[in-house]
Formats: structure tokens, C-alpha cells, sequence
């Protein structure tokens, strides 16, 4: 249907090839920067993420903290008044009925792994070395659901029997213990020996120089809270949503629900600012993109003045004049935006290649999405489609007597 514009369209290009090559490397270039920012960002932020939520879960339901009720007004006007409440110390505390709450959690649609936990404070012990540490009692089956734990053991193998313990890897160097040693492990009090089965590394070097894994029912006995648990931590399917979840679970118990977000609310305003930013880049660069194509179909147009007016006088219509120049818009849009694409993979598989870090892997992994691509290639052409309006609406105006006198 386009067949006599597409001829013309293509012809003009060739005729201003210098023009037309320049136009397509700006396009190319302004592809490859935002589609590459684009990726680059994205692999940044899914890299923080993995490592930040590689260690917690997405949602951590908890007993409420314990408050001070306010004093009660004086009855008469005479009568001292207390002005000052004390805050009150927070005890470790159990969940009220969380057996029953488990299945609840898991029946949820937007959850996929529910793991009981008991946390606390306690010593680790071997000869001579203390050492201050978080002790966790877990179910090792569930907990591995949560952070995948399996893959993370660097050493010995993932087991929690009775008596046993996984430990980070720092504190076991701390501690100078290897694989079957026994380690002490005192809180409230209460005092266990258990032996080292392995050893994990949760990606954060102060978490592997503080955790202490041990059966659920050791960290109960130890904690002092037969058959409690003081949060239940829980994965979902989309961690976008844990907000979301956590505020229809705080809605819905009579206990505190904390999402990822509100435990990292400096990471998630760090990635808003990524995203933010990123979207001020595309925008610049597809206004820089417009005007270049913009600013070359202006001049073909001054170029072309005598070609219009010949066709103009041999019946062509001022639509078919325009569809010339925005075809023009939309195959440099198009060129460019292919070419530019593939320079944006060259760029990536670049900086997986030479920009690595101290163990010699990339720093992070960076993948194109194909969504990602036909995106930036879609908004491109459009675009110089969008460039070309200007241009082909006055050449579409020219008046064929005017135009062959030129």
C-alpha cells in the first residue's frame, strides 16, 4: 500500500547518504546508551537485592513490643500528677499460638515458604576465644526455603541434628575451630555443647562473624521458651508485595508484620533514586534522539524542495508527501535502533569480560532482557517517527509552482 512513499523514502536517504549514515549513528548511539544504562541498572539493583534478601526474609512476623500504659489523670486538681513513663524493657517473647498460624501463612496465595525461628543473644565459647553471637534456632528444611541456606555451606554439610550447630565462616576462623569441633554456646544462662557440622557464608562478613545455627528445639531450650518461637519468616512469590502482605497481616493478627522494605528503607529509597535517575537518562537521550532526526529531515526537506514540487506537479498528494518524510523518520529509527542494540550487547558482554572484581568473576551479572531491547527499539522509531511530523508537514505545504522555481 505504501509501495510509491517506501521508494521515494529510500531514494531520498540514499541520495543524502553522508546525512543519513550520520543520523543513524546518533540514533545507534543514543540506543546503546539507554539500553545498556537500562541493563546495567537492572542487573545493579537485582544484584543489591539477592545479596540483601540472600540472608532475611521478605516478611517477619513478630510478638508486638511490650508498651507502658499512660498514668491515669489525677482525680483533683490537688492531687500529684505523673508526667514522665518509663520505656519498658523488651523481653524475648514468644508468638501466641503460632502453630496454628503456620498453615494459615502457607495457604496464603502470595506466600511460598513459611519458617519458624527462634532468635538471641548469646556466647560462643572454644578455649580462651568469646565471642558474642546471634544465636537461631530453625527447622533446617524450612529454613533452607527461606535463603537457601544448602547453597551457601562453603564447608561440611548442611545438617542440624540434636547437638549439632552450622556457623559463619568468619567466626569460625574467630573461634579456631574446624568441621566436627565442638563450640559452647551460652544465653540466659543456659549453657549446650554442640558440635560444627558447617560452615555458611550468608554473603555479609559480620552476619558469618555472629550466626549460630542450631535445631529449633536447642534454640528453645537455650532461650528459655519451651515450644515458642520468636518470629515466623516468611517468602513470596513476588517480594515487591511484601508491604503490601505485611500490612493485611498486621490487619488481620494481633501481631507486628515487618517487610523487607521497612527493615532496609535506605536500600529501597538507594534503588527508587537508580530508577529515577535511569528514567531522567532514557529521556534526555530520546529528546537528543528526536531532535538529530528532526534537524536532518529539516534540511532534506530545504534539499529536496525542487523533487517535492516535481512530484507535487505529477499528481503526487500532499499525504503522500508527508508519508515520504515520516517513513524517512521511521526507517532511520528503526536502523538505528537495531544497530544500536547490538552495540549495547557488545558493551555488556564488555564489562562482563573486563570489569572484575578481586576473586576474578564480574561484579555482577548483566543480562538484555529481550523485553527490555524491543522496547528501547520500539520507543525509537517511534521517535523518529515522531521527529519526522515537523519536517513532512511542511514539505507537505510546499506549493509545486514554487517549489520547481527554486
Amino acid at each position: 500500500m505504501l509501495g510509491f512513499e517506501t521508494r521515494v523514502a529510500t531514494r531520498f536517504l540514499r541520495e543524502g547518504r553522508m546525512q543519513t549514515v550520520l543520523i543513524i549513528v546518533g540514533v545507534a548511539a543514543g540506543v546503546a546508551v539507554v539500553t545498556y544504562i537500562s541493563a546495567l541498572i537492572a542487573g545493579l539493583q537485582r544484584n543489591t537485592i539477592e545479596k540483601t534478601l540472600g540472608s532475611q526474609a521478605h516478611v517477619t512476623i513478630s510478638s508486638r513490643d511490650e508498651l507502658v500504659l499512660p498514668a491515669r489523670e489525677a482525680a483533683s486538681a490537688g492531687a500529684s500528677e505523673l508526667v514522665q513513663t518509663q520505656p519498658r524493657a523488651q523481653r524475648l517473647r514468644s508468638i501466641g499460638n503460632w502453630q496454628p498460624l503456620v498453615p494459615l501463612l502457607e495457604a496464603m496465595p502470595q506466600v511460598t515458604a513459611v519458617s519458624p525461628m527462634v532468635s538471641a543473644a548469646g556466647l560462643a565459647e572454644r578455649g580462651q576465644a568469646i565471642k558474642a553471637v546471634a544465636l537461631v534456632g530453625v527447622e533446617l528444611e524450612r529454613y533452607d526455603r527461606i535463603v537457601g541456606l544448602r547453597d551457601k555451606i562453603v564447608d561440611g554439610t548442611a545438617r542440624l541434628g540434636p547437638g549439632e550447630a552450622i556457623i559463619g565462616r568468619e567466626l569460625a576462623q574467630d573461634l579456631g575451630v574446624r568441621i566436627g569441633d565442638r563450640i559452647g554456646v551460652v544465653t540466659g544462662g543456659v549453657s549446650d555443647s554442640l558440635r560444627v557440622t558447617a560452615l555458611v557464608d550468608l554473603g555479609v562478613r559480620e552476619l558469618n562473624r555472629r550466626t549460630v545455627l542450631v535445631p529449633l528445639r536447642t534454640a528453645q531450650s537455650l532461650a528459655g521458651l519451651p515450644g515458642g518461637v520468636t518470629s515466623l519468616d516468611i517468602t513470596l512469590a513476588d517480594i515487591w508485595q511484601a508491604q503490601v502482605v505485611a500490612d493485611e497481616l498486621s490487619a488481620r493478627w494481633p501481631y507486628k508484620a515487618e517487610s523487607w522494605q521497612q527493615a532496609n528503607a535506605q536500600l529501597v529509597s538507594a534503588l527508587n533514586a537508580q530508577s529515577v535517575s535511569t528514567a531522567v537518562i532514557r529521556g534526555v537521550v530520546m529528546i537528543v534522539v528526536v531532535l538529530g532526526v528532526a534537524s536532518v529531515l529539516v534540511v532534506s526537506v530545504v534539499q529536496k524542495q525542487r523533487e517535492i514540487g516535481i512530484l507535487r506537479a505529477m499528481g503526487a498528494t500532499r499525504g503522500q508527501v508527508l508519508r515520504i518524510f515520516l517513513l524517512q523518520g521511521g526507517i532511520v529509527g528503526a536502523l538505528g535502533s537495531v544497530l544500536g542494540v547490538l552495540l549495547a550487547v557488545l558493551l555488556i558482554r564488555a564489562f562482563t569480560t573486563f570489569v572484575l572484581g578481586s576473586d576474578g568473576k564480574p561484579l555482577f551479572n548483566i543480562t538484555l532482557a529481550p523485553v527490555l531491547a524491543l522496547q528501547v527499539a520500539v520507543i525509537a522509531t517511534v521517535c523518529g517517527v515522531l521527529a519526522a511530523v515537523a519536517p513532512a508537514r511542511r514539505a507537505a505545504r510546499l506549493d509545486p509552482a514554487q517549489a520547481i522555481r527554486l
